[in-house]
């Protein structure tokens, strides 16, 4: 029997051409009201929160949470195409360990540049946007909700009773959406993310814990992004015309194990912006732009650390974009109780 592949209806966001760089600031979307209840830190920065980089010529990159060692790994190829084209500054990477440490070390002038919606959309004025990251030839990916393939839960309303694993609190893909997604359903999301839901119990950690708890058995279904969950799922799974058009992770699926059955995708999300603080005065900071914009498949290969595997590559170029691209976010933001007023 075929899966049942039950899909978010909301009107998609598609990169517009234009980029309006200087715009952002018109309009103002906070995540404070979250931000403030979770924790502020980074695992293995050194200075990013207390002090800061002994050298003015360093450009602290903060990558989206997750685990620290993948994370660093994915982005090198980035970070060596930075050095490489770059004269004067010295480009360095450092985790979070969840996404409401960014925005803190941002704004104390800590860090350069991030690449999370989150941040973004939580003080867009604050930010100057490079554009969204593209990989495979697409600039979107997907949240996608995942069950052990025994699993009678087949639709949201099955999630009514269970227990579910998400990852950050914040995340796009590993929490918000799933939880908009949830509610619109009909099922009680309580206080989450920063509560208990009320029809189901939720646990928060990160993208490849929520699917670790799935398949040791501690939650009955987890929430994740594409490039994490379908390389988990059988290559003869039904997809979504959108996924199949859009994802660029195809090539990955039936390619981990434990296997797991999908139960929903969102719609197509315009993947993580790469952004710069405003404050940030450096000639550096428009040539980190032009090389990023400029870049290619071949000359991010270029790049790769031995041994690399090109199906860890987060980035080949961007796609211009502005605040307005992420509209859906905030919508489903607000929607969770994340408020922009805070």
């Amino acid at each position: 029997m075929p899966t049942k592949q039950n899909e978010d209806r909301s009107g998609v966001s598609t990169p517009n051409n234009s980029r309006e760089k200087n715009s952002v600031g018109r309009r103002k979307f906070i995540a404070g009201s979250v931000g403030a209840a979770l924790s502020v830190g980074l695992a293995g920065c050194g200075g990013v929160l207390g002090g800061g980089t002994s050298d003015e010529n360093t450009v602290t990159m903060l990558l989206t949470p997750g685990t620290p060692a993948d994370a660093r790994r994915r982005y090198k190829p980035v970070q060596n195409l930075l050095n490489a084209e770059i004269d004067g500054a010295e480009f360095e990477m450092q985790v979070p360990t969840d996404y409401s440490a960014i925005r803190p070390a941002l704004e104390s002038e800590q860090a350069e540049i991030g690449m999370d919606d989150v941040t973004v959309l939580s003080k867009p004025e604050l930010m100057d946007i490079y554009g969204t990251t593209v990989t495979g030839g697409s600039a979107f990916y997907f949240s996608m909700m995942l069950v052990q393939p025994d699993s009678e839960i087949d639709e949201r309303t099955d999630v009514e009773g269970k227990t579910w694993a998400f990852a950050d609190r914040l995340s796009t893909s590993g929490s918000i959406f799933a939880l908009y997604t949830l509610q619109e359903a009909g099922l009680d999301i309580g206080g989450a993310p920063k509560e208990q839901p009320n029809d189901f119990e939720g646990s928060w950690t990160d993208h490849d814990q929520a699917l670790q708890r799935l398949g040791e058995g501690e939650a009955d279904g987890a929430t994740t992004w594409g490039g994490n969950g379908i390389p988990h799922i059988p290559e003869d799974t039904e997809l979504p015309d959108r996924v199949k058009e859009k994802s660029s992770f195809l090539d990955t699926i039936d390619t981990e194990s434990p296997k797991f059955k999908p139960i929903w995708w969102s719609f197509p999300i315009p993947k993580q912006p790469m952004y710069a603080r405003k404050t940030w005065e450096s000639d550096v900071k428009e040539e980190v732009g032009e090389v990023l914009r400029n870049s290619t498949q071949e000359k991010i290969e270029q790049h790769y650390p031995d041994d690399y595997n090109e199906e860890e590559l987060p980035f080949t170029t961007l796609s211009d974009t502005s605040i307005d691209d992420y509209e859906p976010v905030i919508k489903r933001m607000n929607a969770v109780g994340i408020d922009p007023s805070s």
